[in-house]
């Protein structure tokens, strides 16, 4: 991976100020693009303008930072509980399995309701529905952090008064280090990142903190607090891996995202839909905070193959085996199947299947693949959320500014203090074509900030 800043603190020219002519504010964002770009190898389409949300919407999405640090917590929870018997046993069972025992060992050590118990950085996927939010997954070991900051503080140069501010993402990502150095771990998995962790590094060099990226195959602690670019799955191809979560065990670094494998489960939201865990939910959150949770979150069920009772059946699919889930016609099935975690293919919409947007036998193999997976690499189903297609405008392949028609994918990011408070830094908006049935970034996607919509 080349370095595309290597040992200074710089950054592309700035703006001059607000700009009213589209083309030429377009032409001013790419001419901000840092040198060797914020992600190796990716693109994007650009726009002269940030994204609007309503008032109503921001304020939800201030409020959800809060919401969703409960349910981490609550998550956590029930995994120790579930591990000491007071809860059932199956759910830590169900998040341990496929994980090597020593790894376990060392996350149960982690308990504790300290700041470093849960991830300092949280960033849900929304998908922008005509009426609120469909909350898809939420991360922990979020990427994105770099080109939001970008982002912001672009875009802000041209007069846009983006949610969080010009800073918001920088004193985030800043308040991670407690004072002190931080070093910013990155995988060679998740290399692609690289160049968006070394642009912000050098911007907090800027401000004056010490901040470091470094290879996570070959890093050896020391005294900075660590943000950890890597997932957990990754551990047999980082030599140092070990020593790292047993220091962390040990209480000897400090680092985020705590190394709690059941933490990066997708299993999670389905698992807030089960029935027989409904009064634990409702007490841990409250039940208005719950039920508000159940609006976001699609209905999702855990791809477990075992056999259910002949009087039985999985809830809202009406049959009791996936074999005849498998079998659904394509207006059945509006389902959405995924790897939950602790795998390569977890991440990055790499395993995700979209049950009406595939062919039967598509569909059929995914699920059949899903069964065969479990317990060691479970699956999760969700119901599919339909997205608001909304008009904004862009710059075409011809230079001419034109609009396009697209579906919303909002990633806020959540910044967890030391006393566990949530504060937004900023809200970053992916908008894809209106025929894309899963919502990420591509080359036909606009990447873009969020400001609040004028009155």
């Amino acid at each position: 991976m080349a370095d595309f800043f290597p040992s200074t603190c710089h950054g592309a020219a700035t703006m001059s100020g607000p700009i009213s002519d589209p083309a030429e504010r377009v032409q001013r964002v790419r001419a901000a693009l840092p040198e060797g770009g914020l992600f190796a190898g990716k693109d994007w389409r650009w726009s002269p303008d940030a994204f609007p949300l309503s008032r109503a919407e921001v304020r939800h999405l201030e409020r959800l930072g809060h919401w969703l640090t409960l349910f981490l917590k609550t998550c956590d929870l029930f995994y120790r509980r579930s591990a000491k018997g007071t809860l059932p046993e199956w759910i830590a069972a169900l998040c341990d399995a496929g994980k090597p025992p020593w790894l376990v060992e060392c996350a149960r050590r982690l308990n504790g309701d300290g700041p470093q118990a849960l991830p300092r950085v949280i960033r849900p996927d929304l998908i922008l529905e005509e009426n609120g939010f469909a909350l898809s997954e939420i991360d922990s070991v979020p990427g994105g952090i770099g080109l939001l900051a970008w982002l912001n503080s672009t875009y802000s140069e041209l007069g846009e008064k983006v949610i969080g501010g010009p800073t918001g993402m920088l004193d985030g990502f800043a308040s991670l280090a407690d004072g002190g150095p931080l070093d910013i771990l990155v995988s060679q998995e998740a290399g692609d990142y690289r160049p968006e962790m070394e642009w912000i590094a050098a911007r907090l060099c800027e401000r004056g903190h010490t901040a470091t990226v470094a290879d996570a195959e070959g890093y050896r602690p020391g005294n900075a607090a660590i943000y950890r670019f890597f997932e957990l799955f990754d551990w047999e191809n980082i030599p140092g891996f070990q020593d790292l979560a047993k220091a962390a065990a040990a209480g000897r670094t400090r680092i985020t995202a705590p190394m709690k494998p059941w933490l990066e489960e997708k299993l999670w939201l389905a698992l807030l839909w089960s029935a027989p865990l409904r009064k634990h939910w409702e007490l841990a959150l409250r039940r208005a905070r719950f039920e508000g949770l159940q609006r976001m979150v699609p209905f999702g069920w855990v791809v477990d193959p075992a056999p259910i009772p002949p009087h039985g059946v999985l809830p809202r699919l009406e049959v009791n085996r996936w074999e005849d889930v498998a079998e659904f016609s394509q207006s059945q099935r509006e389902l959405v199947l995924k790897a939950s975690g602790f795998h390569p293919l977890a991440w990055g919409a790499r395993s995700v299947t979209v049950g009406h947007d595939v062919p039967h036998d598509e569909w059929a193999d995914a699920l059949r693949h899903a069964c065969l997976s479990f317990p060691a690499h479970p699956f999760v189903m969700q119901e599919f959320r339909h997205a608001r297609v909304v008009r904004h405008r862009y710059l075409d392949d011809h230079g001419h500014i034109a609009e396009m028609e697209g579906k919303v994918r909002l990633t806020p990011y959540y910044f967890i203090d030391s006393s566990g408070k949530a504060s937004l830094g900023g809200v970053h908006a992916t908008i894809c074509p209106a025929d894309k049935k899963i919502l990420h970034g591509m080359s036909d996607a606009l990447m873009l900030p969020c400001v609040v919509a004028e009155d």
